[in-house]
């Protein structure tokens, strides 16, 4: 039986994208203007954005394995713990659900291979030759960051390294990288940003390290995306508009890592009963229910830290002040 499909989870994602790349955006400019207070004479003070921290997961990292060891969570980036455990969480529960509902970058990615699309007709697709060797290098650093963080640092290590300077402002050391950036940094971005044109989500299938922890993790989700055989039509549309390239027309179950739970498959499924959201493998379940599940989980760790205490910084101004001033 054939249906117009079921569009509109893509228009909910877009508007969900882009609702968390604006929030990013504001965020990043307000913490900007927070820099530039202590960096220049006459600025005025702006409160720092406690999310801007989403943008530290190794400190993310660093600070739960402490925190497993110890039972203490450090008081400098709180909200790094918090939104780092909340992106495994949703990990676990809804697949890569953060990736494709969530991450801003995951998001300006797909704004720059969509644009490559329209401009050239297609993406182009990398040989299987390369692209395995190629989706390896995000397992490797990832696997590097893990065996340095979870077996080279102690507990006793980690706490001397939170009392450093550069820890203590590794937020603003982040947002320089990109607002001071190197000569060769900005070569390897335009190459990174050039790649996206031309293949989906090159960042992420290739590079991304934190997507490679995150994707290992959505193994043990219960929700899976599952194609009913009878109900199946085979016109390839959903494996044509995968954005991860997964072959979903040819699976019964999509257990894999690089699936994004962005229902991307589904919204463009013209056969109604042939492809469904489903927990455990068994039943299915309502879109909407998932997507809801990616926000309600997400938030509610956010409110946990805001409401038991971790998630704005305890570092005193007088330590942003002697650590940035220029005039120290």
């Amino acid at each position: 039986m054939k249906t117009e499909g079921r569009a509109y989870l893509r228009y909910i994602r877009y508007a969900v994208q882009l609702w968390f790349l604006l929030f990013c955006i504001y965020i990043g400019i307000r913490f900007y203007q927070f820099v530039l207070h202590f960096e220049k004479t006459g600025h005025p003070f702006v409160p720092r954005p406690p999310s801007v921290e989403g943008f530290l997961p190794i400190a993310g990292f660093v600070s739960l394995k402490y925190a497993l060891f110890t039972g203490i969570i450090e008081p400098v980036h709180p909200a790094a713990l918090v939104l780092f455990v909340a992106i495994l969480a949703v990990s676990f529960l809804t697949k890569k659900g953060f990736c494709g509902w969530i991450c801003p970058v995951g998001t300006v990615s797909q704004y720059v291979w969509m644009a490559g699309e329209r401009l050239f007709g297609r993406n182009f697709r990398m040989k299987r030759k390369y692209d395995i060797p190629l989706r390896a290098i995000k397992y490797i650093v990832m696997a590097f960051f893990v065996g340095f963080i979870w077996v080279g640092m102690a507990p006793m290590m980690i706490k001397l390294f939170f009392l450093t300077d550069y820890y203590k402002i590794v937020d603003v050391r982040t947002m320089k990288f990109f607002t001071e950036m190197s000569r060769t940094t900005a070569i390897v971005l335009a190459v990174i940003f050039l790649l996206s044109f031309l293949y989906k989500n090159f960042w992420c299938r290739y590079l991304c390290p934190y997507g490679a922890l995150l994707g290992l993790v959505s193994k043990l989700s219960p929700f899976k995306i599952k194609r009913n055989e009878e109900n199946c039509i085979h016109c390839k549309s959903c494996s044509k508009h995968c954005p991860t390239l997964i072959d979903v027309e040819k699976k019964e179950v999509v257990t894999s890592a690089e699936c994004f739970g962005c229902l991307t498959c589904i919204s463009h499924c013209p056969s109604k009963g042939a492809l469904d959201i489903s927990f455990r493998k068994k039943r299915a379940v309502k879109p909407l229910y998932f997507i809801a599940t990616i926000l309600v989980v997400f938030y509610l760790f956010v409110a946990a830290g805001k409401i038991t205490g971790h998630w704005q910084t305890k570092l005193p101004y007088s330590e942003y002040k002697r650590i940035l001033s220029p005039h120290k």
